[in-house]
């Protein structure tokens, strides 16, 4: 049986949840449309830096943010468009921005929709009108993620897109990956080397671009719970980010559709054509052992 629920604390929350797999999913929408929990018969599967979350004025450190209209930063966080410059922060403002809820459902599954439009203070950062919309949707053991892109304006809209998902792991020297790609880049040093499947946990950081993925899912297993987490990624991701602290409980491993700066290299950007929708999708399942 799936249902929605709502609570209003510092901001107001909706529950999904499937009684039958005792999964619960918990999303805001007022602060970035971002997912703040998803459990498994109790167990945490995502890390939330709650001080950061309750502070309005910083960006949210856990859950699963959304990066649009850029994936990473640009340099100075600066992009140009038509001969005029524009200033963009990290991972775009969608992660800063209020959601509406435009429906919820519990017939298949328990799925919520959100929607962020373009506004007056979106069009001095990145001059297009667009309707986004979000639609999560939890049943079982997965958590699907599918989204519309909507370009309003009357020229075509480049743009990149991607999720930011933490994972909570309390000792990552107990995990393994699966990452399809052969080659990462060091976002730190730029250096460009091969990827034999294992990272260096014991760095202070680790940020690193799979920028040539071959294949449309990754996953790791963390033995200490045990769980393996499985992420799909449709076609227009071809791009996973790894990025953890040394000091921190999480990792993240992250879809995105262009590596940075794209707005100014153009690389793997999607340009919307006018009044066209383009629908991309994310499916994560948690399997416990």
């Amino acid at each position: 049986m799936f249902a929605i629920a709502v609570k209003q604390e510092q901001y107001r929350t909706y529950i999904l949840s499937d009684q039958s797999s005792l999964a619960r999913l918990e999303i805001v929408p007022e602060r970035g449309g971002i997912v703040t929990r998803w459990a498994i018969q109790g167990q945490e599967i995502l890390y939330l830096d709650q001080e950061r979350f309750q502070d309005p004025a910083l960006s949210v450190r856990g859950g699963i943010p959304i990066l649009f209209p850029i994936c990473g930063n640009l340099p100075n966080n600066q992009y140009t468009h038509n001969e005029k410059s524009y200033t963009l922060q990290q991972h775009g403002f969608a992660r800063e921005m209020p959601w509406q809820v435009i429906d919820q459902n519990t017939d298949s599954g328990a799925s919520l929709t959100l929607r962020l439009t373009s506004t007056s203070a979106t069009k001095k950062l990145y001059p297009f009108d667009f309707e986004v919309d979000f639609i999560y949707q939890l049943q079982g053991n997965h958590l699907s993620i599918k989204q519309r892109y909507t370009n309003l304006s009357p020229e075509k809209m480049p743009f990149s897109t991607g999720l930011h998902p933490y994972f909570w792991v309390k000792d990552k020297s107990q995990l393994s990956f699966d990452i399809p790609a052969n080659i990462l880049q060091d976002h730190q040093t730029l250096e460009i080397r091969p990827f034999n499947g294992t990272f260096d946990l014991s760095q202070p950081e680790i940020d690193a671009a799979f920028k040539q993925v071959n294949r449309q899912s990754a996953s790791f297993s963390d033995r200490q719970r045990p769980l393996t987490l499985n992420l799909e990624y449709s076609d227009l991701y071809g791009t996973l980010v790894f990025w953890t602290l040394q000091d921190k409980d999480y990792i993240c491993l992250e879809p995105w559709t262009a590596p940075r700066n794209a707005l100014n290299t153009g690389e793997s950007l999607i340009h919307l054509d006018p009044q066209q929708t383009i629908e991309t999708s994310v499916t994560l399942r948690a399997n416990f052992l």
